[in-house]
């Protein structure tokens, strides 16, 4: 059977105050004409489906249809939350997804009752697919309890209960089956794509690939927004975002990954890539350098190697309207005037000079504003 493994849309992300509403809306549907054109059988969605766990509407609209799509001709389409998601809303989803037959998994399920879901591909293959959403410090010991024992027995860390609860997922996993593990989390060794949220990615939410038994023939993750592949007992990888999320994800590749699997064979992967999403750039210079620049319709950060003055970011902005981020070159950045000893016996126009002068902001125009000021507040 053939699977397309995506992750980490982030619709409705909003980046430095633009929408990408449209960019998803390009994206989602180059990636359902994909799953139509590979003629694929089953599609996952690895989590951070949304990119805040309260979806606008517009957000949803685009989500929902997508989805849908996904799932024409009959193929299987498994979505989990993500830790951008809300795994409630995901709940709310899940009975009106599934009359459709979209499996929609936003808390942890016991194995027997939509945790480790059992159908059989288009193509004929009998399939086990484990489904475990992302799970926070504080969810994942009563998800532990689901399964047995209390909270103190639990008390180990979150690797290790991620494992306890991966193995109980995989249990039913046998020879004649083709066997997917599907999560959202944090694996070490992985690159991170620079978007992450960095809380939820941190040493203490690393779990082992170790975790996936070496019965389990592809495991599809999300979380890390670059694709890759990560070391381990099967074929284990990071399908990355079909966008890229923010300005740290410049170098990265968006696109999703085609899995080919059968009983009994690790997966054959191969990378797929999409071209309908703006790219982000981060361009340096002087003002005459900037105009000078060929950056297309690319989203822009911009470092401008020029002192800082009144209006700067405007005329910027005016000379290169992709600009999302305008900053000065650090060699140019202000600092904080010291204080002089001498400031009791000078005039409040005198000190606001020499700051300006001393944090490389003079500005006649600026000094003069504030003299106007001065005078209004104490006339």
């Amino acid at each position: 059977m053939k699977i397309l493994h995506t992750a980490d849309w982030h619709v409705g992300k909003v980046l430095k105050g633009r929408s990408r509403i449209d960019e998803h809306r390009a994206v989602l549907r180059e990636l359902v004409a994909k799953a139509r054109e590979e003629n694929v059988d089953a599609v996952i969605v690895a989590g951070d489906v949304f990119d805040t766990s309260a979806p606008t509407p517009e957000a949803q609209s685009l989500v929902m249809p997508a989805l849908m799509a996904l799932r024409e001709d009959g193929r299987d389409v498994v979505v989990l939350a993500g830790n951008h998601d809300n795994p409630q809303l995901f709940e709310v989803y899940r009975p009106v997804l599934g009359a459709l037959g979209i499996h929609v998994v936003g808390a942890f399920r016991r194995p027997d009752h939509g945790g480790t879901l059992s159908f059989t591909a288009r193509t004929g293959e009998p399939v086990r697919l484990a489904v475990l959403p992302f799970l926070s410090h504080r969810y994942v010991v009563r998800a532990a309890e689901v399964l047995t024992g209390t909270a103190a027995e639990h008390n180990r860390d979150y690797a290790a209960r991620i494992g306890e609860l991966i193995g109980a997922l995989t249990a039913g996993f046998a020879a004649d089956t083709v066997n997917v593990v599907t999560t959202h989390g944090t694996l070490p060794g992985g690159a991170f794509g620079g978007g992450e949220r960095e809380a939820q990615s941190i040493f203490s939410y690393y779990f082992e690939a170790t975790a996936f038994p070496s019965s389990t023939q592809y495991a599809a993750l999300g979380h890390l927004h670059r694709r890759q592949q990560i070391p381990g007992p099967c074929p284990i990888w990071y399908s990355g975002s079909p966008v890229a999320v923010d300005f740290g994800e410049e170098a990265n590749t968006p696109g999703a990954l085609l899995v080919d699997v059968s009983p009994g064979r690790p997966a054959v992967v191969r990378e797929v890539t999409f071209a309908q999403a703006r790219t982000l750039r981060t361009v340096t210079g002087t003002l005459e350098q900037l105009e000078a620049m060929d950056v297309g319709d690319a989203w822009l950060k911009v470092v401008v190697e020029e002192r800082a003055r009144p209006g700067l970011a405007d005329t910027v902005r005016e000379l290169l309207p992709g600009a999302l981020d305008v900053s000065l070159d650090e060699r140019f950045r202000p600092v904080r005037a010291a204080p002089k000893t001498s400031s009791a016996t000078r005039s409040p126009r005198e000190l606001f000079r020499d700051y300006l002068s001393s944090s490389g902001r003079h500005d006649d125009q600026v000094a003069g504003l504030f003299d106007r000021l001065y005078d209004e507040v104490t006339s």
